[in-house]
């Protein structure tokens, strides 16, 4: 039994005794080079998620609310039926959340920080944002946090939270939000005023391992306003509530611990006792202040009150009935801190959830007030503050500047080094826990009213992901705006994960295609919104880059995805390709408003929509399975035939593609050199749709080369070639021959060198598709909104190089123009790929029209740069600070010290847009700066470091 999916989601998972589901632990890169430094030595420790060093780390999530896992309403309004209003007040089923918090790998105790400023309604315990109807671009976060540092292990890591001095307008930023229309940019927490002349309070968080199960805890507060501002700041400890819902009635317990028991003076302690987790111990030290901080009431130093009460919810004040579970709710705290009722606190010391008080009366400008903490197994130390502690920290963060040090090539700029480090930080920050059982969810829980019968209707949300049970660590896209897993952003994570941890990322991509995540048919979850949603086949490629960053040592976990990936590719070829034509539907694909109409809604009876990118997709995924099994075959000559049947399927694909699918239908328009996606009617007749788009442009990405071993160490492979060669020769227009330095050399390609010339002479025009930073998903030609009759029905598409203009798919995302950091990696990746092979020879303008000729590798650097100028200062004396900053970063040193990674990016500008914390998948930009070299010179090339073939 593991801890993955096995049990009853309320019990407690008990540890797994050894690597993961029995099989041994993946190796990594050769073991000279997994202790190169101290903390290399940890993740050698610790390859399995419940090994020691991984048991805490930052899992608490950045929003719990609105989710679906926390929805039982029986319209499905997940954002209705848990707002942020009640979550003071109100016990989570499935997980938690904080600021910058951490928690154990199974989310039983919970770590983090609240706030007050003596002026708002409510304690800062957890980040503000608006819901998806609440914001005229759907969900938005409203605050200002950055993940600053963090390694691997959680050894060490730093959050940065900036926090108002006066009333944090909550009603004001609902109000004008939902004022303005899908025309109108967002309204910002710093458009308020509230951020003014830096009325704010840096808050950071820093956590230090002493051990796998000693964590010493930094927090620092400065004033970086012009007036002295008081302050409170209540670090917190709670218990997930497990016991409330009928299903495991075990009950853990925190208690305050008074002398004698508590034996170090000078501190407060609580203690908490746990049937799985066993006793840990929270200490607090004084108050610690610099610059000038007054407490009139207070000495310098003085120790915190010790607040406590039970994580249950206060169902008299949100629901009026008569009782609530416990007398001490979860918003006594709260109540006590804002209001000044203490009723909601036990007085005796015992509950589930905790806090320290400090208070501040005045802290001065530029002054800064500390807290230190230290949360520790079975007992404190002697002296569990001092310089002991102190040398914790000093440590920590030096083995995370070797560490890095060693990850991030040496030869890269400071600044490039900045952005990596940072975009790491942020992907590590945003690995959370993600416990859903969809069969209890479904069925309800028995200490809990009965369940709506239309939850479990034929039509219900993931009625048919029964089987789906997980309570994993898993890294989330974004930690506000998307706390939850998606496969295919999953898959880019753990790309950008292998450089660091590629025993993380390898379980990661393991767990997806594990029998408690993939359904039984073969498909990949999507999303918790809908699971059965159809994302874009990238599962096979990130399994394929994360072992070859790795060292091409683990084929063992090639074997594992690889055997999963052919049901989950027989998926997709017996329900994506309706008629056997080989040119594939699959609705969205992960771009969400990219076409004239909802791609993904059910199209009137007898009608088909064949896409161009979900053809793509399937020749990229051919591909990538045939390098899989290519590397296996060189190995165990069993998995030759697998070789073949994949390099017959891209052949077919690509067959299709080229010339015409299903009655005729063609996907090529000569006149335009592009692909456009065609509609089938019921009488066989069809209709291009020719609108260019990343549909269009996606065909290149299906490009791999057959290593020089291939001819001598795969013998039914090669013997195939030659006899389609004799009997099919029309199958292989696909496999392109050119010679090199090193002889003859076979490429794959769904696109021969001349449409690959036609298509690219859009892609890299400025006036379509090329921006300053990178490729648009729209081409700018349709400034004015362009029309296209549909079946008598005229539909118009519009360039919008920033927000969306429509609330397709949630209207928070916008596929109609702006720069999306995932298909351009992908897209710069496939252009070298091409120039080392068949395309050689190929030069192409860079800009088109503008007489520069580039060779398709130097196109392919230029585009990477360019994606990574996004997070580099700018030089600008008016414009942001980084092209990439999104709209409402203000300006300034305080400002500009601080990255973000946006989920996609303005089309003429570069402004981010939409989550502003998307890494996620724009952290591949520290992908691109580790896997660069410094000279074209270098020993091994880039293609050859990352087992592009």
């Amino acid at each position: 039994m593991t801890a993955t999916g096995r049990h009853s989601a309320a019990e407690p998972d008990p540890p797994e005794p050894g690597p993961r589901n029995g099989a041994p632990a993946a190796p990594g890169r050769p073991n000279a080079d997994r202790t190169r430094t101290a903390e290399h030595a940890r993740l050698a420790e610790s390859p399995d998620s419940s090994d020691p060093w991984r048991l805490w780390g930052p899992y608490l999530s950045g929003r719990q609310w609105g989710t679906v896992r926390e929805d039982y309403s029986a319209d499905g309004d997940a954002w209705a039926y848990f707002p942020f209003e009640q979550a003071q007040a109100r016990a989570y089923r499935w997980g938690e959340d904080g600021l910058g918090g951490i928690c154990d790998r199974y989310g039983f105790l919970n770590f983090s920080l609240a706030l007050f400023n003596g002026r708002d309604e409510r304690l800062k315990e957890r980040l503000f944002g608006l819901t998806n109807p609440q914001g005229n671009h759907g969900e938005d976060v409203k605050e200002y946090w950055w993940a600053e540092d963090a390694t691997p292990t959680h050894s060490y890591a730093e959050w940065l939270y900036r926090y108002p001095q006066a009333a944090f307008p909550y009603a004001e930023l609902v109000a004008e939000n939902g004022r303005r229309g899908r025309d109108q940019t967002e309204y910002e927490l710093s458009d308020t005023g509230v951020l003014a002349e830096n009325r704010f309070f840096d808050v950071a968080i820093q956590y230090a391992k002493a051990s796998p199960d000693d964590l010493c805890i930094r927090i620092t507060a400065t004033n970086h306003g012009p007036d002295p501002a008081p302050l409170e700041l209540l670090p917190q400890l709670w218990f997930r509530n497990t016991w409330s819902w009928g299903r495991d009635d075990r009950q853990p317990s925190l208690r305050r611990l008074e002398a004698p028991e508590l034996e170090e003076g000078g501190v407060r302690a609580v203690q908490a006792e746990h049937g799985l987790l066993g006793r840990y111990v929270l200490a607090a030290d004084g108050l610690i202040s610099s610059g000038g901080a007054v407490n009139a009431t207070r000495p310098r130093g003085a120790l915190p009150d010790v607040l406590v009460c039970d994580n249950e919810t206060d169902a008299v004040a949100l629901f009026g009935v008569a009782e609530n579970p416990s007398p001490y709710p979860k918003d006594g705290i709260n109540r006590l801190v804002v209001a000044g009722d203490d009723s909601g606190v036990n007085p005796a010391g015992v509950g589930t959830k905790m806090a320290f008080r400090y208070r501040v009366d005045a802290v001065a400008p530029g002054a800064s007030v500390t807290v230190q903490l230290r949360l520790r197994a079975e007992g404190l130390p002697l002296r569990p503050f001092g310089g002991a502690f102190d040398a914790v920290f000093a440590d920590r963060k030096g083995e995370a500047d070797e560490f890095y040090a060693e990850v991030i090539p040496a030869a890269t700029t400071p600044v490039d080094t900045d952005i990596a480090r940072r975009a790491f930080a942020g992907l590590l920050w945003g690995k959370q826990l993600y416990r859903y059982s969809v069969e209890d969810w479904l069925a309800g829980d028995p200490g809990q009213p009965e369940a709506p019968p239309q939850r479990a209707a034929r039509d219900g949300r993931n009625v048919s992901w029964k089987h789906l049970y997980l309570a994993d660590v898993i890294s989330m896209p974004d930690d506000w705006e998307y706390p939850w897993f998606a496969s295919w952003d999953l898959a880019f994570h753990c790309v950008t994960l292998a450089h660091i941890d590629p025993a993380f990322a390898k379980d990661q991509l393991v767990l997806l295609c594990r029998e408690w995540a993939m359904h039984p048919n073969g498909q990949l979850p999507a999303y918790e919104w809908a699971f059965g949603d159809v994302n874009p086949p990238v599962h096979a490629w990130a399994t394929w880059q994360v072992f070859c960053i790795d060292g091409t040592n683990d084929r063992e976990f090639l074997v594992r995805v690889f055997t999963k990936l052919l049901l989950n590719f027989g998926w997709w070829v017996n329900r994506k390709d309706a008629d056997g034509s080989n040119l594939f539907e699959g609705g969205f694909l992960g771009m969400d408003n990219i076409g004239l109409f909802d791609r993904s809604a059910p199209l009137p009876p007898g009608y088909r929509l064949e896409q161009s990118d979900a053809t793509s997709w399937m020749a990229f995924y051919c591909l990538t399975m045939l390098q899989i099994a290519v590397e296996l075959a060189r190995h165990d000559k069993a998995w030759d035939e697998l070789a073949t049947k994949f390099l017959e399927h891209f052949l077919s694909i690509a067959e299709a593609l080229s010339t015409f699918g299903s009655q005729d239908v063609s996907l090529w328009d000569s006149a335009d050199g592009f692909f456009y996606d065609v509609l089938v009617n019921p009488d066989g007749s069809y209709q291009q749709l020719p609108v260019r788009s990343m549909v269009g442009l996606l065909p290149l990405l299906a490009v791999a080369l057959s290593p020089d071993w291939v001819a001598v160490e795969l013998p039914d492979f090669t013997a195939r070639i030659r006899w389609l060669q004799k009997r099919r020769p029309e199958l292989l227009r696909s496999l392109l021959s050119s010679h090199g330095d090193r002889g003859e050399h076979l490429t794959l390609a769904l696109l021969e060198p001349e449409r690959a010339r036609l298509v690219l002479s859009r892609a890299l025009n400025e006036e379509e598709f090329l921006s300053p930073f990178g490729l648009r998903s729209l081409s700018a030609a349709y400034r004015q909104p362009f029309t296209v009759d549909v079946e008598g029905r005229p539909m118009s598409i519009e360039y919008l190089p920033a927000e969306s203009d429509n609330a397709m798919f949630g209207g928070n995302s916008n596929w109609r123009g702006p720069i999306w950091f995932p298909v351009n990696v992908l897209l710069a990746e496939a252009l070298r790929t091409y120039g080392q092979g068949a395309g050689g020879q190929l030069s192409l303008e860079l800009p088109t029209g503008s007489g520069q000729a580039m060779t398709l590798t130097e196109i392919a650097d230029t585009l990477e740069d360019r994606l990574i100028s996004l997070f580099r200062p700018s030089g600008s004396a008016t414009g942001p600070f980084r092209p990439g900053d999104q709209r409402d970063v203000l300006t300034g040193p305080l400002w500009s010290a601080h990255i973000a990674f946006s989920e996609y990016f303005d089309g003429d500008s570069g402004a981010g847009l939409g989550a502003s914390h998307q890494t996620g998948w724009t952290a591949l930009v520290a992908h691109l700066i580790c896997r660069r070299r410094p000279s074209p010179g270098a020993a091994e090339s880039t293609e050859q470091k990352e087992g592009t073939q």
